[in-house]
């Protein structure tokens, strides 16, 4: 039983040494840090990336890395989807082993991990079906209710495909990274020679997160333990994806641009998954480190708190974008002289709009802890 002076404690410290005394023992910290690292990755970088632009009183979505290409390695910093991926295999392997040892069979087990995917995104496609409606009741043009629906749904896209992921786990279990990889490397030689066809897209999209998420089953198995493997990952997936940005034609950036030819995640191209192979090599070299930091309570804590609002987080930082966009659009309309509020809906060609999207990132982050307020209960698993 924890101590009962945990429970006189305030502040910050009375809640890191709460959260800290209700941790199992035999809880794997790091994995949490890094489920919360490749998620928070992903939610500041597509807060750093997406612009929408007010223009002649329509709005269109684009991106500083479209005008600013030397900003290309921010997208290397934040495109974490791999790790996430990684970790994702490791849990599902293992949950899946313990069921069977439980004697639970496969459609419990996989009702149960869906159940806690999609009952958040419940709420998020019902919450911005009213709005829709509301904003088409009250004017808004069908063309820009059209765009900020495709921007809230858009993490649901992976979501799809984790859940497809989830269901193989079987399967997963017993491939060898190996083969998947090998399906993205022919699926690139096919769709980019010479009248390649198109529809092979779906090969990547598959085969492409299937690659991290065989690493996290094998890792489940054992097999990911020696540091050599590490080094071998992160070398060799490195240097893989410098050989095909310079000498093979991919785009530098390991995200989507608006308007380019080429997108190295939609679908995963071949550079992004050996990136990806790089970024889960740096994961289990960061093992060692990460654990002894996480003992900490003040370190832990917010790794803790981040975990258990992680789909929550997920799902609604678009929404938060979105808001406050929106928010400072009819401000700006409503003052005399209005203008365009930079950073927030002026075209980002220049650094000085970076600079100017930085100082907006607090007010995301508070729209984004409103959103978890009003709806982190649906993500709680519900009480059997």
């Amino acid at each position: 039983m924890p101590d009962s002076s945990l429970r006189t404690r305030s502040g910050p410290r009375g809640l890191a040494a709460r959260i800290e005394a209700g941790t199992p023992p035999e809880r794997d910290r790091t994995l949490d840090a890094l489920r919360a690292l490749a998620i928070l990755g992903v939610v500041a970088g597509h807060w750093l990336v997406t612009a929408v632009v007010s223009d002649s009183g329509s709005l269109r979505v684009t991106s500083p890395l479209k005008y600013l290409p030397q900003l290309a390695p921010m997208s290397w910093a934040f495109q974490m989807l791999a790790i996430f991926f990684l970790v994702g295999g490791l849990v599902g392997a293992k949950g899946h082993r313990s069921a069977r040892a439980a004697g639970i069979g496969y459609v419990p087990w996989l009702r149960g991990r869906l159940g806690r995917l999609f009952r958040p995104v419940a709420v998020v496609a019902a919450v911005w079906a009213v709005a829709a409606v509301a904003m088409l009741a009250s004017g808004v043009p069908l063309e820009d209710v059209r765009l900020l629906v495709r921007m809230a749904a858009a993490p649901m896209w992976f979501l799809l495909v984790f859940a497809a992921l989830t269901a193989a786990t079987p399967l997963a279990a017993r491939l060898h990274p190996a083969w998947p990889l090998a399906a993205v490397a022919a699926s690139d030689a096919v769709r980019f020679g010479p009248g390649g066809p198109e529809g092979l897209w779906w090969v990547n999209l598959a085969a492409g997160w299937l690659v991290p998420y065989c690493l996290g089953a094998a890792w489940a198995r054992g097999r990911l333990r020696s540091r050599a493997t590490g080094w071998t990952l992160l070398t060799g997936g490195a240097a893989t994806a410098l050989a095909l940005v310079v000498w093979g034609g991919y785009p530098a950036t390991m995200v989507g641009v608006p308007g380019a030819p080429v997108s190295n995640l939609d679908p995963p191209s071949l550079a992004a998954v050996s990136f990806g192979l790089a970024q889960c090599g740096a994961a289990l070299l960061l093992l060692g480190p990460l654990r002894r930091l996480l003992r900490r309570p003040a370190v832990w804590a917010p790794v803790a708190v981040a975990n258990l609002a992680a789909m929550t987080i997920f799902l609604w930082h678009q929404t938060a974008l979105i808001a406050v966009t929106e928010l400072g659009l009819l401000a700006s309309r409503a003052l005399p002289d209005a203008a365009a509020l930079p950073g927030l809906h002026t075209p980002p060609e220049e650094l000085g709009w970076v600079a100017a999207r930085l100082a907006w990132l607090p007010a995301f982050a508070v729209a984004l802890l409103v959103c978890c307020a009003a709806f982190h209960a649906y993500e709680r698993r519900r009480p059997r």
